[in-house]
């Protein structure tokens, strides 16, 4: 099925370079199947990059899917194009009154703050209590993840005494929800963060579900409300060379960094890495649309 794209966005012809076909607004057909809406909050600095790398996943759902992207009202990116933010992006009071089925909030590069400290916590906080009120079914991703955890349940994030930075083994405490249809017993995420959330306050916490972890990375999956919010500390809609990319900017700057673990063989960043989570990648992502954000229409 079809995923319907606004008109010249840039992820549209870099995914089908790589053969993945996308519409954009002007191909629309009319179809027997009501086209799931989603939203997300794109938060990434490389706004271009992150959009590209969600869609290349969502288009391998059956279902039709519509996207709409939302940015932080005050918030000016200093890595994305005004144009593209004018012509893609609306805010909270743009888009608060349409019907969406789902919602994705994305990481941001600002966990060494403490939550009330980011210049638009407030504004978030709104959006979170805007989708949970209006949008029956969200995923949270990395730092969102880690807000919203602490926003509706009080759950904190601690600083890792290093960033915590490659590709890690995790396992499944709950197998046979939906969500890990298909997954082997063990499966590999990336996760790039110097801040992290403990089991045990998770587990602390009767309204949550710790559902993956890893005796490496730790906390990967939670779930609460039957589902209805899916918060995942790692970043399994990562590209093949984004990590290569991470790296290579934080040797650039100085910063102290190690090779990301478990990703160029034998440690050797000069070698292609060795994609292993791929197949798990496109899994979560077709099973929230088909399991869980599809329920609404069905």
């Amino acid at each position: 099925m079809p995923l319907y794209l606004s008109e010249n966005l840039p992820a549209i012809e870099l995914l089908k370079k790589e053969h993945i076909f996308v519409n954009d607004s002007t191909c629309k057909t009319v179809q027997d199947v009501r086209p799931l809406r989603l939203v997300v909050l794109n938060l990434m600095p490389l706004k271009i990059t992150t959009e590209t790398d969600l869609v290349r996943l969502l288009d391998n759902s059956p279902l039709p899917v519509e996207i709409d992207w939302m940015k932080i009202k005050n918030h000016t990116s200093k890595n994305t194009p005004a144009e593209h933010m004018e012509a893609f992006y609306k805010d909270l009071d743009s888009l608060k009154d349409r019907h969406y089925d789902g919602m994705i909030v994305t990481g941001a590069p600002v966990e060494k703050l403490d939550f009330q400290d980011v210049t638009y916590w407030n504004e978030l906080k709104q959006i979170f209590d805007w989708a949970r009120a209006f949008v029956p079914y969200t995923l949270y991703i990395c730092w969102a993840a880690q807000a919203a955890l602490n926003h509706f349940y009080g759950v904190p994030k601690y600083t890792l005494p290093a960033k915590m930075f490659g590709v890690f083994k995790h396992t499944m405490n709950e197998p046979y929800l939906p969500i890990f249809r298909g997954f082997d017993d063990a499966f590999f995420v990336p996760h790039s963060r110097h801040t992290d959330i403990h089991r045990e306050d998770i587990l602390k916490v009767p309204a949550l579900t710790l559902l993956s972890e890893s005796e490496e990375s730790g906390v990967y999956m939670v779930m609460a409300r039957g589902g209805r919010e899916f918060y995942i500390t790692g970043h399994s809609e990562y590209a093949p060379s984004t990590l290569h990319d991470e790296y290579h900017r934080d040797v650039s700057k100085g910063l102290p960094i190690t090779v990301p673990v478990n990703y160029y063989p034998d440690d050797d960043n000069t070698r292609p890495p060795v994609v292993r989570w791929r197949g798990h990648s496109n899994l979560l992502f077709t099973n929230w649309l088909n399991y869980y954000v599809n329920q609404i229409t069905t």
